[in-house]
């Protein structure tokens, strides 16, 4: 049998950020090619990573570039450009057709709805629990004003936003209690966390991150989750997804879709609880785009347990455009190696391939997420 690489449909980002809106000079661009907060390693710079390597290899066709040019030569035509049109370039090259944005990041980012118009796109809003519950503290008066601000909130964002997102691995880990925090318990922690905070304070209160998670399943609308690795603000060890496990079996009642992002180096935990679980999903996100050359393995991996139906396609990109470029590429070609070999070995037939390929680029989360057939 002849080998297949089937082509990509439009995709469906299902999870991504906005980007920035000024130019940004080297130092600037590099902070968004790492998830490090120290600098790189000396007589380098965080242009030697797979990611980096990846935008030269990708984006720097997009300007009219060679591939792997230098990466002074890549900023300087940036520049000449401006951030406005890198975007439009960028985004409209991606091939990314719907974005599901995650607002909850500070910084003065493209909304969604400007993100969509640059890349001639549909974009729909990912709420941020814990951003979500800041605002709530900072605009009101006491603890218990907080509670029901913040479940106005939630029930307000459940008739615009396609789906909820947390960072509880950030905040605390994901080794949090899995049972709902009971009333009294949530109003003693509201009141002793809305006191003792300054304007803007993280959220980082075991029992309120209990309290958002819950929150969110019982309506019923999707909850991101992120899992693995980030930046240092986290405990990796703490991040790994089967952490989640009996907070998997306590929500299977609710039917409410989990979604375990990212995962790496625990994506095959993330894939194990798919497949486990009936309303467990996992993403390939951020795995894929920080892997970069080796992006084929780390697919192969995730494709080994996790059902098919159950495995969605997303950048995470965030700050920069490349970054949807980069992931969308790398997740084409990755799945193109993949497929390619097995269907010239037999192991899978063409027809299969292509059904796969449009379960994980788009079709998957348009039925998560509730988004309807591709228009």
């Amino acid at each position: 049998m002849s080998p297949r690489s089937p082509a990509l449909p439009p995709l469906v980002d299902h999870h991504c950020h906005g980007v920035v809106r000024t130019p940004l000079d080297r130092a600037g661009f590099e902070e968004f090619l790492t998830e490090s907060d120290a600098p790189a390693a000396p007589g380098t710079s965080f242009f030697d990573t797979q990611l980096g390597f990846a935008v030269r290899r990708w984006c720097a066709p997009v300007l009219g570039l060679e591939p792997h040019c230098p990466p002074d030569a890549y900023l300087a035509r940036r520049g000449e450009l401006g951030p406005g049109e890198v975007t439009r370039l960028m985004l409209r090259a991606s091939g990314v057709a719907t974005l599901l944005v995650d607002t909850g990041l500070p910084g003065d980012l493209l909304t969604p709805s400007e993100l969509a118009e640059a890349g001639r796109a549909t974009a729909h809003e990912v709420v941020r629990l814990e951003t979500l519950a800041e605002h709530a503290a900072d605009a009101s008066r006491d603890g218990h004003a907080f509670l029901v601000e913040l479940d106005e909130s939630v029930l307000r964002y459940t008739r615009s936003a396609v789906a909820f997102k947390s960072v509880a691995a950030y905040r605390h880990g994901l080794d949090l209690a899995p049972e709902p925090p009971g009333h009294a318990e949530v109003r003693t922690a509201a009141v002793r966390w809305h006191t003792g905070r300054q304007h803007g304070d993280r959220l980082r209160d075991p029992v309120l991150l209990r309290h958002l998670l819950w929150s969110a399943v019982r309506t019923g609308l999707p909850l991101q989750l992120h899992t693995g690795f980030g930046d240092p603000d986290l405990r990796l060890d703490r991040c790994d997804p089967a952490l989640l496990t009996e907070f998997v079996r306590a929500t299977a009642p609710w039917g409410t879709p989990l979604v375990l992002l990212h995962g790496y180096p625990y994506h095959r935990n993330a894939g194990y609880l798919a497949a486990a679980y009936s309303h467990v999903y996992a993403d390939v996100g951020l795995s894929l785009t920080h892997t970069g050359a080796r992006s084929w393995s780390v697919l192969a991996e995730m494709l080994e347990l996790t059902p098919f139906g159950k495995l969605l396609f997303s950048t995470d990109a965030y700050g920069l455009p490349e970054l949807y470029v980069v992931g969308a590429r790398l997740f084409g070609e990755a799945l193109s190696r993949l497929l390619e070999r097995w269907t010239a070995e037999g192991a899978w037939s063409g027809k299969d391939a292509d059904r796969v390929t449009a379960m994980l680029a788009a079709d998957n989360a348009r039925r998560v997420y509730g988004l309807g057939a591709a228009v």
